[in-house]
């Protein structure tokens, strides 16, 4: 069976978890089937006139890059995108070579109107309709976790039967208890003292405001890593670099790491902290947590789209209730609450080593036990031959 994948993210170029998924996953499908990965730096975007809107460039280019694309797909079997970046291509690419097209779901566009910041109004309201009418037109639906799937049949009409959950990914042999002080005194981290650990893009999503927000409450001898950068804007980028300037002005150790850590050094990091944080606002799945997990650590996570299934309340971490503020605003109804709950749980597992290692050693066994790649691959060629047979008949 011959495969094509398509995604915006791809070694080299990754920035978030939708990247982290298409590398781990193509490494296992290539010992089941036949694939080929077509990625955006495999086609860079042609110029375009000037626009008055600059934030138009940001939807257009890549839908060059997915026109790019379309000849170099003759012969395929299955076409499988990753984010609404790839959906056009893959739409065109079903309909021209009369094959299936499957799309994973990690993130879902009416979900983040915080995208309008990155995309323009214009733009956001393209990359929703492209995503809306790829998953109503796909031949297969890979949801990341069942509130996801639940998502997608509830926002698009989508047939539930079009729909199968098939878990994000670790790899253990890779993500596994590495100590190395030397890496946390080259971004000046104390290995004396307790930290919390964040990871993740600079984005509305990922709740990094509302941590930097809670750190006043959080254990005054604890540090708090922040390993944030790709900001979506330059406003968020602004924003989050003030309210960091703020907290240092009341408090040490807050270590703020803007570039993108080579997972060496990152699950050096994982393994030494002890809790890690994931104050996500939206967050279908959360490959990070795994990550983290894999590690031995527990974790700290909003209780909002797939974490629930990560995480086992008590047993590998916490989860901290969280009320949006609308179906469309998912900011915290209640901010100041939800960050003091963020902090008391924190605080828990910081003053306790004792419980985060009991919790860190749970974590491991579940991230071991319930998620890996070999076998997320071996359900996802299962479910691209369904549908492959499905079509021919």
């Amino acid at each position: 069976m011959k495969v094509a994948i398509l995604t915006n993210e791809f070694p080299p170029n990754i920035y978030g978890g939708a990247g982290i998924h298409v590398d781990f996953l193509t490494r296992e499908l290539k010992n089941q089937c036949d694939i080929s990965v077509h990625c955006f730096a495999d086609a860079p975007a042609r110029p375009f006139a000037d626009f008055e809107d600059p934030k138009f460039k940001k939807i257009l280019e890549p839908l060059d890059i997915n026109l790019q694309w379309i000849s170099a797909m003759r012969g395929i079997d299955i076409v499988h995108c990753h984010t609404w970046y790839s959906h056009f291509a893959g739409v065109l690419a079903s309909r021209l070579y009369q094959i299936p097209l499957v799309l994973t779901t990690h993130s879902l566009e009416p979900h983040r109107p915080w995208k309008a910041e990155q995309l323009g109004q214009g733009g956001y309201a393209m990359s929703c309709w492209i995503e809306r009418s790829a998953y109503q037109s796909a031949d297969g639906i890979i949801a990341v976790s069942e509130k996801m799937k639940r998502n997608v049949v509830n926002l698009y009409g989508v047939d539930e039967n079009r729909v199968k959950v098939i878990y994000n990914g670790i790899d253990p042999e890779f993500y596994h208890p590495t100590f190395d002080e030397a890496v946390l005194q080259k971004y000046g981290i104390d290995p004396q003292r307790p930290f919390v650990l964040f990871v993740g893009r600079i984005t509305r999503q990922k709740g990094i405001s509302q941590l930097i927000q809670a750190i006043p409450k959080i254990h005054e001898n604890a540090q708090i890593v922040l390993c944030a950068g790709a900001p979506d804007t330059p406003e968020i980028a602004e924003e989050c670099k003030n309210l960091i300037a703020n907290a240092k002005e009341k408090r040490s150790g807050i270590i703020w790491i803007q570039e993108m850590l080579p997972h060496t050094e990152l699950r050096v990091l994982y393994s030494f902290a002890a809790v890690f944080a994931t104050p996500s606002l939206y967050e279908p799945f959360g490959i990070i947590n795994l990550e983290a997990m894999a590690c031995g650590t527990p974790v700290v996570g909003s209780k909002v789209g797939g974490i629930p299934e990560i995480i086992v309340e008590g047993e590998t971490g916490f989860l901290i209730p969280l009320e949006h503020k609308s179906e469309t605003d998912f900011s915290p109804e209640n901010p100041a609450k939800f960050q003091s709950d963020l902090a008391e749980k924190l605080n828990l597992l910081l003053t306790n080593s004792e419980l985060s290692k009991k919790m860190g050693d749970a974590s491991r066994k579940r991230a071991e036990s319930v998620f890996s790649w070999k076998s997320i691959a071996k359900q996802t060629v299962d479910f691209y031959s369904e549908l492959v047979t499905r079509k021919q008949t």
